[in-house]
């Protein structure tokens, strides 16, 4: 009998033992090699992205509390404004707050005017906080026995999990598995990736997001809607989701080769689903409150954040460049870095048509870049924002990904011990997220 033998199943050279008989027979073969526990070959290659993501994650959310804890300044305020006994309740914090509140107590949609007779300012109100993720911390707290913010710290956790393997699966795709597993490393050290280990909904979105693109971009059409579905449940912002898929789906119906590979059905299906969560919920406020249009009026009054064509953003950028802070929102450090981030984006986003991506990738980034850029809203928070536009790390983790590992261990190494400070502390303690 010859020294190996092939492995139907694989193709791959197997040894055999010298005695000439497979495993188990006329020998000890010990019943644990036929036991051992194996992960699908699907998911294999899911593992060094997310131990890569789950390092980095961990080191920057260390060093995060440790500058909490030397600064102290948490301890002197309201817990609903950034303070709490302990440092991680931080996290729960600002919008987490709000989210908070939903998942114990619903929501109370009305329009309350603060200044009646006079000039019109609405009170804020929790409607203006999306239900998915208040609806999934509520149920993990009954399944589990956690307490809503046990909850909604695990529901954040996994979620970015499976947002680093979407953005991985995406990545890889185009660029191949290197770049795909550095892409998630980067999205775990970018600018305000703090929040995705907080009682907020970015990662919840971004893997909704990430896997959405990701079957619109190997066709399956229909649970791409679905997912994109779930996403304008999720967040506002879900409408840049929604109109990609709309415009990739369209341009698939629009080309004769395409309509005879996908069919019709399937990329109709997923232009009709798509929008339906987000129009449901604003819908259902405006029924609830009387005013079709309350969700708007009360981003608008409430919290200041309505699109203005990037008058905003203008005034944001004039102001830095002079060294003054007269705007709306003024917060020194936090500003200063989206202002950076703001000049990268031009660069980055060149350098990602450059790479020729897929119409739904490029139609979601524009599309997100130009809702944050052309909304008023807190400038400190453009590196949170901008934190769903991911194809952005296509162009630098394909060029990162020529790099030898001792290289990439460094940058990482580094990347997470700075980002405690850049991704977590700038936002939740030098302004608000």
């Amino acid at each position: 009998m010859s020294a190996t033998a092939r492995n139907t199943d694989t193709g791959a050279e197997a040894a055999t033992p010298p005695d000439g008989l497979p495993k188990g027979q006329g020998r000890e073969s010990g019943p644990r090699d036929g036991r051992r526990l194996t992960l699908p070959p699907a998911v294999r290659p899911y593992l060094p992205p997310l131990a890569l993501y789950g390092v980095a994650k961990l080191v920057g959310l260390l060093v995060f509390a440790v500058l909490l804890e030397s600064a102290g300044d948490y301890h002197r305020r309201p817990a609903r404004f950034g303070g709490g006994t302990h440092w991680w309740d931080v996290l729960g914090t600002w919008d987490g707050w709000w989210y908070l509140q939903v998942a114990q107590n619903g929501y109370q949609p009305r329009l309350v005017d603060l200044a009646p007779g006079g000039v019109f300012t609405v009170q804020q109100n929790s409607v203006a906080f999306f239900p998915l993720y208040p609806t999934l911390i509520r149920m993990v707290s009954r399944l589990t026995g956690l307490d809503l913010y046990g909850s909604a710290m695990a529901v954040s956790v996994v979620a970015s999990f499976f947002a680093a393997a979407g953005i991985f699966a995406v990545v890889r795709l185009l660029a191949g598995a290197r770049a795909g597993t550095i892409a998630a490393g980067l999205w775990a050290v970018a600018p305000a990736a703090g929040v995705e280990w907080a009682v907020y909904s970015e990662s919840l979105y971004i893997a909704l997001a990430a896997w959405t693109c990701y079957l619109v971009m190997t066709r399956n059409w229909v649970a791409a809607g679905l997912l994109a579905f779930l996403a304008g449940l999720n967040r506002p912002t879900s409408a840049a989701l929604i109109g990609a898929v709309g415009l990739a789906a369209l341009v698939t119906l629009a080309r004769p080769q395409s309509r005879r590979e996908h069919g019709v059905r399937g990329p109709v299906l997923a232009m009709v689903i798509a929008p339906l969560g987000l129009l449901a919920y604003i819908a259902w406020i405006g029924l609830s409150t009387g005013e079709p249009t309350a969700y708007f009026i009360l981003q608008r009054e409430g919290w200041a954040h309505y699109f203005d064509f990037g008058a905003y953003t203008l005034d944001v950028l004039g102001n830095q460049a002079i060294g003054h802070h007269d705007y709306l929102f003024a917060f020194g450090t936090p500003d200063l870095l989206s202002v950076q981030l703001v000049l990268a984006l031009p660069f980055l986003i060149v350098l990602m048509l450059r790479k020729r991506p897929p119409l739904v990738l490029v139609a979601y980034t524009l599309a997100s870049v130009i809702a944050v850029l052309g909304t008023q809203q807190m400038f400190g928070n453009t590196m949170r924002y901008l934190l769903p536009a991911f194809p952005l790390l296509l162009a630098p983790a394909a060029a990162m990904s020529r790099l030898k590992w001792p290289a990439l261990t460094v940058f990482f190494a580094t990347a997470a011990v700075a980002s405690g400070w850049y991704a977590h502390y700038i936002i939740f303690e030098l302004g608000i997220p």
